[in-house]
């Protein structure tokens, strides 16, 4: 990063802000119509001048494939160089960039400078002249208002540069002055964004990657030049550093060599002074100690005031969670008492239930047996009805014809008509009994389609049990290898999830889990007890810490997809298991659950205790000695519930059988298991054909009853045709014949009979009639009773299992509540443990302390104020014990050891110094490093959020959208655009775009770059060769206006167009370039200000 650019803001903040301004409020305020009013608005008498660095003249000579180019005069703002190809638009612009520092691979031009100088010729020429006024004038006083930079590049490839003054005086040939030109006047030409040349403009154009824009935004905004010179600091300060440790090896060895002839420099002092000294460096010593142990005692008094004071923290906690287990017992024991009311409701009125429901089938067996009576009256009573018509309808014909005929046939007639009337009597009892066998028939039907019913849905439930059976079969099976199997086939995938996530390092702690496999049980005839007593406990993990629990989700949810996962219980591990010697049940005869297991992971023990609180329940095989131990008059102490080997729960006033007959995660043995599977498969098997067996006995009922149905219809229609037959037969021999009045007698008795039958069946049928309404009344109310106390004990039921449901909410609340409860409890007991340790700690080092003081006071009498360590004084006393035993026995050269000492001395300050230098230089270096780095993450943040908003805004001009996203990290820059408005249709990549789009997306990208970059001036190089004339149009509008708002800088544009449609402006200069004409000079150039025509 240039000196020019780190210091800018505090230069001159004040142009810097109006710059910023000026360039925000310009992009806000640009519409379709708006350019000429900018461009017109130039004779404001505010009007800004640009800024010191822009080019005044540019005149090549000999360069490339010209003879002569210029001297182009540049105006303040916008120029423009339009040409056709080959006419040295591009050399201008390659010029500049060599004149001004830049490489020969920075112009796409050529690898070497030699490359521009012309063909035939041995040298080429370059005049630059950059302005020079304002206050950020370069050595104004030396240069004056104008710098003319000339550079000639000779054949062999060699450049020599002179630096001319106002009045052509050569000031400076050397490139250093020149870089501090462009340094001061912030002219960067090798950013892409100051001189973007047409290689560079297509090669970004079609830049597929992503990390090629955020490289351009980049070096655009000079980040990556800041970057690389952080880099280079960081490597110059490890070299430093690197250095600081070797002179510190030095620094040792000079230490060393200096202390050694410091000591015989001081062995040449007399013994009496060393005696001195030893006997007044043994007194400090004394006191020294009292000194240090009276230090150490502050610390300790301070801890044991803080821990009694945090004592009334801890009975708080404690207080406020035994407040809350009360609560929750309270709510517990309140759900349980409803619970119990509930049951014992169900209970009452079950017995009810089955009296009502008895009654209903016995009203309504006897409400259908009278209405098939009834109905028999009824048919009975219309065929005598019928009967009665006929036979007096007979009588009548037989008293009018009785004259017509004779004795013979008279007799043969009357022996038919008996005849007949015999079949009719036979034909009629049979159609009754043929309607009592429908009946029959058709009630044996309806029964057998019920009794289908009822075992199709038993039939199901089996054959779900089945399924299931065959699934734990499986599931037993694999466990043969792997016993992990039995608690789910998804559990070894997890186990190994959990594996490789805990290699590479996303848990802080290992979960444990399922719980379950972690557990062995000392007595396998408890395997049903334990599994009903921890029931989901055994599918559940323990995390340490609610991160590990975050991360053990996100594995469940990979491995158990849809499924049910398992259960995750946080808790902090400790490296023992709970002491609950206070809290648990010591039964002589039986163990607790907590007994009865192996659990060798202290972290697995104490979930469940904390969860279960297995250390107060007891497992007593027999349930009848479990009822009396625990319902007894004096239970167990500290016993909250016992299991019996068969699963049943006991508590000291109620009990709950097992809803399971065998265990399934926790039997020792598989083999048994798995037969005891395979035989109950076998058997539910064996009861699913008998099932199928008396399903298809069902079916052959039904259809044989339906069969027999269908026939004794038939025969019964049949029947009721003869019956029509006979009696018209009977119709026809009776209005044929007539009889004589001996034979009326007869007929005259039978309509008495029939008159009186008629009366006794009509008695008959209504005495049916109203019995059958009173039993189906009955029969209805019965059945209401029923229903009613059916439905009662239904919503008993279902209040009983919303009231089970927060039952066992409320038993997972007390148990957490008492987790807490002892947490806190052992908190406190190990804190006041603590207290009392410090204490007994401070009464041992304040008799230590006195015995030291007593010791002091015989060495020293009077108290010394001692300010060195014990063990520097020790150190020194040993020193001069040694010291004054080598003086004794010889004494060396005074003067060579004074001499040498001086001089040890001398060196190992020097060094000392030199050391400390470094070291204050590096500290600061880190921390103004430190500085510069989050300035650097700061600006960039900054620099990128400008860019996007100058982006969104040029888009907007052309009623396009899109967005710019930065990846700082990955070092990504991703541009998406839509043309068109619209919010229904979605942002595309820029490659998806027409030449066109693309183009003006690029110009926009541009354009963005600009408002954020601070050099003088900008060169653009056949920008709109892609693009059609309407996106063209467009994109020299949008250019147009950002200079008409930046007018302190200066904008130079390369274009084959012939811009002859530009508005007229004195802020507008056109260069135009002639057509190539090899071997002769293009030195002739029109320039259009606001006097040239369109």
């Amino acid at each position: 990063m240039s000196k020019r650019k780190s210091n800018s803001v505090n230069e001159n903040p004040q142009k810097r802000a109006k710059k910023v301004l000026d360039e925000e409020e310009s992009d806000g305020s640009f519409s379709d119509g708006g350019l000429a009013d900018h461009l017109l608005s130039e004779q404001s008498a505010n009007e800004p001048v640009s800024d010191a660095g822009i080019v005044e003249s540019i005149t090549l000579k000999n360069f490339m494939c010209h003879s002569l180019l210029g001297p182009f005069a540049f105006g303040p703002n916008v120029n423009f160089v339009v040409g056709n190809n080959g006419s040295g638009k591009s050399a201008v612009l390659t010029a500049l960039i060599v004149a001004l520092g830049g490489n020969a691979q920075a112009t796409n031009r050529g690898s070497s400078l030699k490359g521009f100088v012309k063909e035939g010729e041995s040298s080429a020429d370059v005049s630059i002249t950059l302005r020079n006024k304002g206050r950020d004038a370069y050595k104004a006083e030396v240069y004056g208002s104008v710098i003319t930079v000339d550079l000639r590049i000779t054949r062999e490839g060699l450049r020599t540069y002179k630096l001319r003054s106002q009045s052509g005086q050569i000031v400076s040939s050397k490139k250093e002055e020149l870089m501090s030109i462009l340094d001061n006047f912030n002219i960067q030409v090798n950013n892409p964004v100051s001189i973007l040349t047409q290689e560079m403009s297509k090669y970004f154009l079609h830049s597929k990657g992503e990390g090629d824009k955020y490289k351009f935004f980049m070096k655009a905004t000079q980040l990556e030049q800041m970057r690389e010179d952080y880099v280079y600091i960081k490597s110059t300060k490890h070299v430093t550093e690197d250095k600081v440790g070797q002179h510190s090896e030095c620094l040792k060895e000079l230490k060393r060599k200096y202390l050694e002839k410091e000591d015989r420099y001081k062995s040449l002092a007399s013994l009496d002074e060393m005696h001195t000294k030893l006997e007044e460096l043994q007194k400090q010593m004394a006191w020294a100690l009292v000194s240090e142990m009276e230090k150490e005692l502050e610390p300790l008094k301070e801890k044991l005031r803080s821990d009694k004071h945090s004592t009334e923290k801890y009975d708080e906690k404690v207080d406020e969670w035994k407040n809350k287990v009360e609560e929750a017992e309270r709510k517990y024991k309140q759900t349980q008492e409803q619970l119990e009311g509930l049951t014992q409701q169900v209970q009452e009125l079950q017995p009810k239930c089955a009296e009502l429901k008895a009654e209903a089938q016995r009203q309504n067996s006897l409400y259908k047996s009278s209405e098939v009576l009834f109905h028999r009256f009824k048919a009975t009573l219309r065929d005598l009805e019928k009967d009665k018509v006929q036979l007096s309808s007979r009588i009548n014909d037989l008293k009018l014809n009785i004259t017509q005929t004779t004795g013979a046939e008279n007799q043969a007639r009357t022996t038919r008509i008996e005849q007949i009337q015999t079949e009719l009597e036979d034909l009629k009892h049979q159609i009754s009994t043929l309607g009592q066998q429908i009946d029959q028939y058709q009630h044996a039907s309806n029964r057998a389609k019920d009794e289908q019913g009822k075992m199709r849905r038993e039939q199901e439930v089996l054959q779900r049990s089945i399924d299931a059976s065959k699934r734990n079969l499986r599931t037993l099976e694999n466990s043969r290898s792997n016993r992990l199997q039995r608690f789910g086939e998804h559990m070894p995938a997890l186990l190994n999830a959990i594996q490789e996530t805990y290699q590479k390092g996303q848990f802080k702690h290992k979960p444990r889990g399922p719980l379950g496999y972690l557990i062995s049980l000392k007595d396998p005839e408890m395997a049903l007890a334990i599994e009903v007593c921890l029931k989901g406990q055994l599918l559940a993990f323990t995390c340490d810490n609610h991160e590990d629990e975050r991360v053990l989700h996100g594995l469940m949810a990979k491995v158990f997809k849809g499924g049910r996962r398992p259960t995750i219980i946080t808790s902090q591990f400790l490296p023992h298991v709970h002491d609950t010697r206070r809290k648990a049940v010591n039964h002589p005869e039986y163990p607790s659950v907590l007994q009865a297991l192996e659990i060798e992971d202290p972290a697995v023990a104490n979930c469940l205790i904390d969860q279960k609180s297995i250390e107060s329940i007891l497992i007593i095989k027999n349930r009848t000695e479990a009822r009396r131990v625990m319902q007894g008059k004096h239970p167990p102490q500290n016993c909250s519930q016992a299991f019996s080997k068969e699963g049943d729960q006991i508590f000291t006033n109620r009990n709950y059988s097992a809803d399971q007959s065998r265990p399934k995660y926790l039997s020792g043995d598989v083999e048994e298991e798995i037969r005891h599977l395979q035989r109950e498969i076998e058997n539910q098997t064996a009861q699913a054909n008998r099932f199928k067996q008396q399903m298809k006995k069902l079916d052959d009922d039904v259809k044989q009853n339906e069969g027999l149905l269908r026939r004794t219809h038939i025969e019964q229609r049949t029947t009721k045709d003869k019956v029509t037959k006979l009696q018209l037969e009977l119709t026809d021999l009776n209005n044929v014949e007539e009889p004589q009045s001996e034979d009326l007698r007869p007929l005259e008795e039978d309509l008495q009979e029939i008159d009186s039958k008629i009366l006794s069946e009509r008695a008959e049928y209504e005495k049916e009639q109203t019995k059958m309404a009173k039993l189906k009344a009955s029969y209805e109310k019965a059945d209401q009773e029923y229903k009613q106390h059916k439905e009662k004990i239904s919503n008993i039921a279902e209040d009983a299992d919303s009231i089970k449901e927060e039952l066992s909410k409320t038993d997972q609340e007390v148990m957490k509540c008492k987790h807490h409860k002892k947490h806190y409890e052992t908190k406190r007991s190990a804190h006041v443990q603590n207290i009392k340790s410090l204490e007994a700690n401070l009464e041992n080092k304040m008799k230590e302390l006195e015995a030291s003081v007593s010791k002091a006071r015989e060495i020293c009498p009077e108290r010394l104020e001692v300010r060195r360590t014990a063990k520097s004084l020790d150190t020194e006393i040993n020193r001069l014990k040694i010291k004054i035993t080598n003086q004794q026995e010889q004494q060396g050269d005074r003067e060579e050891v004074v001499r040498q000492y001086h001089e040890a001395l001398e060196n190992y300050k020097n060094m000392a110094q030199q050391m400390k230098n470094l070291n204050s230089f590096i500290k600061s270096l880190d921390s103004v490093l430190n500085q510069r780095l989050q300035a650097y993450a700061d600006f960039r943040r900054f620099l990128s959020a400008r860019c996007k908003y100058y982006f969104d805004s040029m888009l907007a001009q052309r009623g396009y959208t899109g967005s710019m996203n930065f990846d700082h990290k990955n070092e990504t820059l991703s541009i998406s655009v839509q043309p068109g408005k619209g919010t229904s249709a979605d942002s595309n990549d820029m490659r998806s775009l027409s030449g066109g789009e693309r183009s003006f997306s690029t110009v926009c990208f541009v354009l963005s770059l600009w408002a954020i970059t601070e050099a003088p001036f900008r060169c653009l190089d056949e920008f709109d060769v892609y693009m059609d004339m309407v996106n063209r149009r467009i994109s020299m509008d949008m250019m147009l206006k950002v200079a008409a708002a930046q007018r302190y800088r200066q904008f130079v544009f390369l274009t084959p167009q012939s811009m002859g449609s530009l508005p007229v402006s004195k802020l507008i200069c056109i260069h135009r370039l002639k057509d190539p004409d090899r071997g002769q000079n293009n030195s002739d150039v029109t320039t259009r200000t606001s006097s040239a025509d369109s």
